[in-house]
């Protein structure tokens, strides 16, 4: 009767009981079991969360609506980037990014405005634009030597102007064209048009009375259509002139300037850089009728900030997204092969408004 409970075990568990060695064997061989387990499905959890991450950063974010309203110093407004993975242009192609930086409104002897945004243009790298009115108050001779030469001619060799009402109040816009020679009129025009990096960049003249009209049917609107036409495959385009065709400030909407967007948009364009109210505003995409529109639209900057009088905003258009009043400064672009960055830069030095975009 002493070794019944024994021999009831073995038969129990088909063995004998296990010696102590044989237990720290089989207890090894469960421990690296169920290691091997866990590191394996590790290495699976990390591969499936890099496959989730690379394709996030494939898809990439939608542009979201930036802040609205009449800002002062203070304020900032932004938009989350909707980029290209840096380095890489459409279909993996090498990356030609290239910045171009700039104003309207500038060079004003009564004033400091244009020697403080100069300095800010002289530590830019890129190309300069301006976007007229580019010496007051006649853009005479005198007035492009005296205001405009000690401050933005700093950066003359690498501009690419725009003329303006004002350069138009000397007759014929000589002292203008005199001051930048070939690079205001490089086909005897006073529009043009270039190519920075992948962008093909045109700068027209909105003085539609003084150049034979500014419609589709003018000297200047059949150079349009041509030029738009022998860049079909074009991913990103630009347009630069003086006059806003939509505006919160004080001179407001110029319908005039409506044919230059029919054209514009027709070929898909993207951006608008104007001047003429002595302020900054940001739209959102929108039609020639001035009707938002994020997928065909084009978006319009007004920069009148680069050296004269500043004022403020009397209304408030529709589609405008973001406005600032009282301060000089310059618009930042870093175009890219297929999108596009923006940044105004006041003088105080502080980023206020800045965003991305793809093109279309």
């Amino acid at each position: 009767m002493t070794d019944l409970a024994p021999r009831t075990a073995a038969r129990t568990t088909g063995r004998l009981p296990a010696t102590l060695p044989e237990m720290d064997r089989t207890l090894a061989r469960q421990a690296g079991l169920l290691v091997a387990v866990f590191v394996a499905t590790l290495i699976l959890l990390a591969g499936g969360w890099t496959l989730i991450s690379e394709r996030g950063a494939q898809q990439g974010s939608p542009e979201p609506s930036s802040v609205a309203g009449s800002v002062g110093p203070a304020q900032t407004a932004s938009s989350s980037p909707e980029l290209l993975p840096l380095g890489s242009g459409p279909s993996g192609s090498p990356d030609t990014s290239v910045f171009l930086t700039g104003a309207g409104d500038i060079a004003d002897c009564s004033f400091k405005g244009s020697v403080q945004t100069s300095d800010l243009l002289v530590n830019q790298p890129g190309t300069i634009f301006t976007a007229g009115n580019n010496a007051y108050p006649t853009g005479s001779d005198q007035d492009f030597a005296s205001c405009y030469q000690p401050t933005w001619g700093r950066v003359k060799d690498r501009t690419l102007p725009a003329p303006g009402n004002q350069d138009y109040r000397t007759a014929h816009a000589t002292g203008y064209l005199g001051y930048f020679g070939a690079a205001a009129a490089p086909d005897g025009t006073t529009w043009y048009s270039t190519e920075l990096g992948a962008w093909h960049v045109i700068v027209l003249d909105s003085n539609c009375s003084q150049v034979g009209g500014c419609g589709a049917d003018s000297r200047q609107g059949r150079w349009l259509a041509a030029d738009l036409a022998a860049h079909p495959d074009t991913r990103c385009t630009l347009g630069i002139w003086h006059d806003p065709r939509f505006s919160s400030g004080e001179n407001g909407d110029n319908p005039a300037v409506g044919p230059f967007w029919d054209q514009l948009i027709a070929a898909h364009a993207d951006l608008v850089i104007n001047a003429h109210d002595d302020d900054y505003e940001r739209f959102a995409p929108q039609n020639a009728a001035g009707v938002q529109d994020r997928k065909l639209g084009l978006r319009e900057f007004v920069v009148g900030t680069g050296g004269t009088t500043l004022r403020g905003f009397p209304s408030q258009a529709a589609n405008s997204e973001f406005r600032y009043a009282g301060v000089w400064g310059v618009i930042r672009l870093t175009l890219h092969p297929a999108n596009y960055d923006w940044e105004f830069l006041p003088v105080s030095g502080r980023v206020t408004d800045s965003g991305s975009a793809l093109c279309h």
